[in-house]
Parts: C-alpha cells; sequence; structure tokens
C-alpha cells in the first residue's frame, strides 16, 4: 500500500498570465484559477501551490471577440460566471465523478452561453459578442475538461511529449483531424481563425468538447490562447514548459511561453496557465 500511495500525485501547482502582446491595446484574454470544497469557491493567485486531496481545482482560458470592448467583456463573463455557478454542491454530488462530469460542465456551459447570447441580443454595443472558453477540472487522479472555440488544452506527461486534447472548433481544424491537411498547412491557412463554435457569438446550439485524463505525478496541463499557437508550435510550447533554453527568461513555465510567444509573434493578446501535479 506504501508504494501505491507514493505513486499518486499529492500537491498541485499552478501559474496563469495574460498580456496584451505588442499590437493590440486592450486585452480580450481572461484566465481563472479556482480552489473548491465542501464550504464554497475560493480564487486563487494567479500563482501559487496547495494540497490535492482536500479541495477540488477549476482552471480556465477564455478568448473574447466582439466589437468595441465587447469581446473584453464577453471573456470575463466567462470566467466571471464559473465562480458563482461552481458553488460547493457541485462537488458534494461529484464523488465518483467517472459519469457525471459532463452534465455538470454541461450544465456550467449552457448558463455561460445563455448570458452572453442575452447580453448581446438587448445591448447594441454588445451585439454578437462571444468567447472561447477551455476549463480544466482538477479532481484526484483525473483532469475533466471541457472546451469551446480555438484556445487550446494541452496534457504534457511526465514522461515526455505533448498532446493537445482540446479540438480547434475551426473548419481548418476539423480539416486537420480528417487528414485533409498537414499542421503546417493549418497553421498558415487564412480561414483558422474562422470559429464554428463560440460562447454566445452566432452560435445557436453550443456543443462543448468534454473530456476525461487520468494523470501521474510529474504531468503538466496547459490552457492558453491562440496568441501562444500562432507564437510557438507544439514542440516549442513543450520546450519553454518543461527544458527552457538558457536565453529564456528566469520565471515560471506561464511566463516562458507568453514571453516567448510575444517574442516571435506578439499580434494578439496571449495568455497561458500551467497546471503541474507533484
Amino acid at each position: 500500500m506504501a508504494e501505491e500511495s507514493e505513486s499518486k500525485a499529492r500537491r498541485i501547482h499552478w501559474w496563469g498570465i495574460t498580456d496584451v502582446g505588442r499590437v493590440r491595446k486592450n486585452n480580450e484574454d481572461a484566465f481563472l484559477a479556482l480552489q473548491v470544497d465542501g464550504e464554497g469557491v475560493r480564487r486563487l493567485g494567479k500563482y501559487g501551490e496547495s494540497d490535492l486531496a482536500p479541495h477540488d481545482y477549476v482552471f480556465a482560458v477564455s478568448d473574447g471577440m466582439g466589437g468595441a470592448n465587447a469581446g473584453e467583456f464577453a471573456s470575463r463573463i466567462a470566467v466571471d460566471k464559473i465562480t458563482r455557478l461552481f458553488p460547493s454542491v457541485f462537488r458534494t454530488g461529484a464523488t465518483g465523478m467517472d459519469v457525471g462530469f459532463q452534465d455538470v460542465l454541461g450544465q456550467l456551459f449552457d448558463e455561460i452561453h445563455k448570458e452572453v447570447s442575452s447580453l448581446g441580443f438587448f445591448y447594441e454595443e454588445l451585439r454578437g459578442m462571444g468567447a472561447t472558453l477551455s476549463l480544466c477540472w482538477v479532481r484526484p487522479d483525473w483532469v475533466y475538461f471541457a472546451h469551446v472555440g480555438d484556445s487550446r488544452i494541452y496534457h504534457l506527461p511526465a514522461s515526455g511529449g505533448i498532446r493537445q486534447i482540446s479540438e480547434d472548433h475551426t473548419h481548418v481544424g476539423w480539416k486537420l483531424r480528417q487528414g485533409k491537411i498537414s499542421p503546417r498547412e493549418a497553421r498558415n491557412h487564412p480561414g483558422r481563425h474562422s470559429l464554428q463554435q463560440v460562447i454566445g457569438g452566432n452560435t445557436q446550439h453550443l456543443n462543448p468538447q468534454f473530456g476525461a485524463v487520468g494523470y501521474e505525478p510529474g504531468d503538466q496541463f496547459l490552457m492558453c490562447s491562440d496568441g501562444v499557437v500562432e507564437g510557438l508550435f507544439d514542440s516549442g510550447i513543450q520546450r519553454f514548459v518543461q527544458n527552457p533554453p538558457s536565453y529564456a527568461i528566469d520565471g515560471n513555465p506561464a511566463e516562458r511561453v507568453v514571453a516567448e510567444a510575444i517574442r516571435v509573434y506578439g499580434k494578439d493578446n496571449t495568455t497561458a496557465v500551467v497546471v503541474e501535479m507533484t
């Protein structure tokens, strides 16, 4: 039993950062870190560490879109609504959530979608606003995730490698998954930012992607906006998270990824949240 106990992750570390980039005047990205237990929901700082067992954790990245400041407003609504809608009763009802996690996260995404869509309908200045939303719910041994849009969620196992576990909700992303174009062609395709699914916007029937990933000690998860993806290939993301080159900034994994993406690209808002189980 001692050997089995030692094989499980005991603590969680997280780092989050968002940057307006070198071109944009306002930041339409937002991120969130929450701790959830039987007593309620608590917002966490931009970085920290804690024990895994007594709590659940929720991390999210959202990239807003819309005229004027509507995109910035949409992403803030998305992350703030998570805080209000993820009460302690969700954790109480989450014992043995191998099946029910999709119902919980589906309800959450539906409520956020309704609020963003409603505001966009009733207020002219917010007409058509929308947002991507990539969320990870961390529980002992498992990460449950839900995703809409072209922000991304990656799993970086301690054994090495990087795997995108979210799917880009674009026609280009679909063509890539079908093998009709190569990753390099997808990266340079002029229609790569044309979204088929967003929170709010013109999405009539929201169809989020749901999934569950088991993890081992040392595994990491990255949530990021497309500003990171435009600046770095997956191999570059892995390098700056796990094995940064000597010229990388002396920061945490999220800071290194964002700083390098801005150095290489920098035309968009750039956001990253890195979570590590130890």
